[in-house]
Order: structure tokens, then sequence, then C-alpha cells
């Protein structure tokens, strides 16, 4: 078997369905499958994934490709560390192969890092350690999962880690810039160690928690570096991506402790956030692991606070999620701890909606002594509801409010009614007073369409390339006649050809991959007939033609010699009878 055999023979055997549908949620909508993209800013299913072609197709972003390119573009791995990892899941032995590390400028911060990770984790099974062990043992965080969260711990010396860096040939000013080391001295000293991982599983940064009370602040986090970013980072997401594959939600928490504790009864499906508000960014990820969101904070007024700001953050997205509610102060570690894991996941399993969530919130702000603020609650509740598509949820909220303010059911449904009309009208004006301007489309003339129309089914037939072999025809571009070549070739090497495998084979022609991706977003009939194509190619036909006679009456202008002229001439003569 040559190299190409078994890069087919690893895709044929690997489903993209199966593959993508591990990453983001997909829905069977007839013969393929549909989810969010995440190759752009995307909020509805624009991403179809056909088990039948073995590829993928943005309609908004235009990405395409196989399962090799999703998987690269989605891990940020090079080809041969995605065939590797294919290669292993399906149990084939890759002779000759080698994944190569990603070449990336901020190999020396990966390497960095890994060193201090391993050098933290060092520390906390130490004799220096013991204090942050017993620091952990109190917290009833058992080995088990010290070490699956690799927690580590900062030594007092204020430079061990530093002069390690050193030692092994990394300078001053590369530790200064990836956040471990300020003015040669280390950042942490005498914390408890949290690895920060990027969402592909590499460590970026840490979070360091004092063990003992003090005036230092409780977390100290790396400082915001070219890798990492805050608004981007999600902790335990390259953790949670397969427990959100396997529960179909994912459970938005604010801390590490809440995290690890939830972990220890086996609910993994959890993220947070580096103490942020939610951003574009965070939703974004989010979305890719499910559209089943659940949102987990503190208890008390200031988690009240941030649920509510998350929930409207997610709203402003089109994304309603749901709320667990933990009374008083508690938050998931306390409440796990108090209640076990038993009574935590029926409070997931009863997770309010959102909405339900904040009209119970929202009633503190008003004076139920007040007829106008009971109007005012009224009114922001018939507001908050206008957007639920359920119309049992709406009745259900309506009769609530008629039993609780003792108000006619008909007289709130009339209200209710006039508002969301009045709503309605309101949107349509802004839609009016701001339209919103769609990306205009390069306009293709018939012979550009012709031509990705004959490609396109040359990807897909194999007697398409026998006749369009047969007819010698010529392409009207270098590039798509690049292209053409390139799929005569392989399919007379191999002896077939299709979408998946060719494009596995394009994938070093980066010049000729843009077309291809252009060719396969097309929805074209798949039940063309050899007289459709003959059409195709006759448009071909005309082109060239045409830029035959062109070329011709340009060389007539060129020479002064009327013997040229006349032969000239009467070649177009010719060809224009033909054309007749």
């Amino acid at each position: 078997m040559n190299n190409q055999d078994i890069i087919n023979e690893i895709r044929k055997k690997t489903d993209i369905v199966d593959i993508i549908g591990e990453k983001i949620p997909l829905e069977k909508r007839g013969k393929n499958y549909f989810g969010v993209c995440p190759f752009h800013d995307d909020t509805n299913p624009s991403m179809s994934v056909s088990r039948e072609k073995q590829i993928y197709t943005c309609f908004s972003c235009h990405a395409t490709g196989n399962v090799f390119t999703f998987l690269m573009n989605y891990e940020h791995k090079e080809f041969n560390q995605v065939l590797s990892d294919l290669a292993k899941r399906l149990g084939i032995t890759l002779n000759g192969f080698k994944a190569k590390e990603m070449p990336s400028k901020y190999k020396d911060w990966y390497d960095i890092y890994d060193i201090a990770n391993k050098f933290y984790q060092n520390n906390l099974m130490s004799r220096e350690g013991t204090d942050a062990r017993n620091y952990l043992e109190k917290r009833n965080i058992d080995q088990e999962t010290i070490k699956e969260f690799n927690l580590g711990f900062s030594l007092k010396d204020h430079d061990t880690l530093t002069k390690l860096l050193v030692k092994k040939g990394y300078s001053l000013d590369l530790l200064n810039k990836v956040g471990l080391t300020s003015n040669d001295y280390d950042i942490y000293h005498n914390r408890l160690m949290f690895p920060l991982h990027d969402l592909t599983g590499r460590v970026i940064g840490f979070s360091g928690r004092i063990i003992t009370p003090g005036k230092q602040n409780k977390y100290l986090n790396t400082k915001e570096t070219e890798l990492f970013k805050k608004g981007r980072l999600l902790y335990h997401y390259h953790i949670a991506k397969e427990a959100a594959r396997i529960s179909k939600s994912i459970i938005i928490m604010e801390g590490f402790m809440d995290i690890i504790r939830a972990s220890t009864i086996g609910v993994k499906n959890t993220v947070a956030t580096m103490g942020t508000a939610l951003t574009k960014e965070h939703i974004k990820d989010i979305r890719r692991l499910s559209n089943n969101i659940i949102l987990c904070f503190d208890g008390d007024a200031p988690g009240i606070k941030a649920t509510l700001s998350a929930g409207e953050a997610f709203k402003e997205e089109g994304i309603e999620t749901k709320v667990i509610e933990l009374s008083g102060d508690d938050d998931p570690d306390t409440y796990i701890l108090k209640n076990g894991g038993a009574a935590f996941k029926t409070l997931i399993n009863n997770a309010i909606y959102f909405s339900d969530f904040k009209i119970k919130n929202i009633s503190s702000n008003y004076n139920f002594t007040s007829s106008e603020d009971k109007a005012n609650y009224i009114h922001e509740v018939m507001k908050e509801i206008i957007d639920i598509d359920d119309p049992v949820r709406i009745e259900i909220v309506l009769k609530d409010l008629a039993k609780k303010f003792e108000i006619g059911y008909n007289t709130l449904e009339k209200s209710f009614q006039e508002q969301k009309a009045k709503n309605s009208k309101e949107n349509i004006k802004k839609d009016i007073i701001i339209p919103v301007k769609q990306p205009q489309q390069e306009k293709k003339d018939k012979y550009q369409k012709a031509t990705l129309a004959i490609i396109y089914y040359m990807l897909n037939k194999q007697e398409i390339i026998d006749l369009v072999e047969s007819k010698h025809l010529v392409f009207p571009t270098g590039s798509l006649r690049a292209l053409e070549s390139e799929i005569v070739y392989f399919y007379h090497k191999y002896g077939f050809i299709n979408e998946a495998d060719f494009y596995t084979y394009l994938a070093p022609k980066q010049e000729l991959i843009s077309i291809l991706s252009e060719v396969m977003s097309l929805d074209l009939n798949s039940n063309i007939t050899k007289e459709d194509i003959m059409d195709y190619i006759n448009v071909i036909k005309e082109y060239n033609l045409k830029n035959e006679i062109k070329r011709l009456e340009q060389k007539i202008n060129e020479t002064t010699d009327q013997t040229l002229q006349i032969k000239y001439a009467e070649e177009i003569r010719k060809l224009r009878i033909g054309e007749s």
C-alpha cells in the first residue's frame, strides 16, 4: 500500500458524521445532518454534513472539506497529527508516517508551561507541599481528583521555577513574556496551582490560590498573553467536550472548586469562566458543545446577578438557557458536600427555564402594595415571555399572574396580545429603518457556472470524466484547467473518484483548494443526464470559440502582411460557420 492508499483507507473507515457529531451537536434533516458551524460566528445550523459523500459544507462561510480538514481546522492540528489520531482510533498501524509537531512560534511557550505544570505537581507531592495537601484534604479533595485536574503547588521560595527554566535554556525575557516570572522572580509562590488549558487541552497559563488567610488576592491568574485570553478561555473545556456529547448538555459554573467537586460525583460536562462576564467568544465555544445550556451559579445575591447577566447574554444570541437554583449562600461545591451527588443531579434534572428564573427574581424590584408597581411588574413579565415559542408555557405564566393579582385571565391575555403585536411592529420598523446589508456575492457568467458544474459532476460521476476527455474540452482559466487535470490524474491513477478522497489528495495545493471548496458547496441536482452535460460542454466550447475568434482578430490588427490577414480572416470564417 502506498501513502495515498493508506490515507484513503483511514478516511473510508472513519465516518465523518460520527467525528463531527462528537464535536458539535448535529440534527438529521433528510439524508444529511446539520449543526452550528464552528468556523464562524454562527447562531443557526448552517453546516451540512453528508454521510453519503463524507464531506461537510457550511452554507454561510463556505467552509468545506472531509474528516481530515475538519479536524485540522477544529483542533488546530496538522495533517499528520490528525491522520495519526484517526489511525489509533481505528487500530491501524502507520508505517512510514510520523506525526510531526505543529509548527508554531509558540512551541517554547507550550514547553515552558508544560515544565512548570510538572514542577508544580511534583511540589505538591513533596515535603514542602504538606500544607497544600492538608488544605485539599480539608476540602475533601482526594489523590485521584488531584491527579485528574493536575493540581500543583508553588513553593515559598521566590525564584525556584525561574532558576529551573533558565537552566533549561529559556531566557528571562521569554519567561517574563509568558507570565511565569517578573523581575527575575517567580510570579507564584506558596499557592495551590490550577493549570489552565486552551480549547484543545494545551496548558497556556495558571491560576494560583492562597491556602492560608492573608491580604493577598485569593486567586492570582497568569497575566493576559498572546495565548492566554480571559475572554476566550473556559476552564475544563477540553474535558467537558466529550462529557457534553454524551450527556447532551453543558453546565456553566463560576469557580474551579465547583467544577472539581462536580467531577467527583461524575458530573464532568462543566465549564467555568475566568472570573469575567460571558463574552461572545465564550458563547460561541459553548454552543459548539451543546444547545442544552444550564447555568449553575452561587445562590447568593452576586450569584443571582451573575445568572441574570449570563442568561441575558445567551438570550441576545437567540439561545434560551436553563438555571439550577441553589438556595442561600450555597455554591455547587458546598451544596454537593452538604446534600450529596444524587441531590445535585436531581437539581440538574429539575433545572428551570431562564425566563421563569428571571420572572421569579424581578419581583423583588417591585412594591406590590402599589397598583402602579403591580401593573409595571405584570407588563415586564409579559415582555419577558413574548419570545417564548411554547403557547402552553405562556398560558401557564398568564394564569399564574391572574391568580396572584386577582385579575381576569382574558384581560391579561388581551393585554399580552396587544403588547406582542406592538413589539412585532417595532421590530418591523427597526428592520425598515436599519436594513441588514447582505454580503454581495460575486456574480458569475454562464461560462463560469458551466465550468464549475462540469467539475462538480466530474467529482461525482466517473463517466463525466471520460466524456470531458473525449471532447478535448479546454477550460476557460489556468486554475480551472489545473483542477480538471488533477481530477483526471487522480481518476486514472486510483481508478475511482470522490470528493472526500480527492480533497485529501489536493490538500497540499492550496491554490486549488478554494476552487474545489466552491465546487463542493454547489447544490446541484445529482440526477444529471448526458444531454444536460452536453449543454454545459457546449457553453464552454462557445467560450473557447469566442476567445479563438478574438485572438485571430487581434492577430489581424497586429500584422501588416496581407497574406496573413487573409489567412486569419479565413480561419475566422470557418470558425463562425462551425458555430452556426
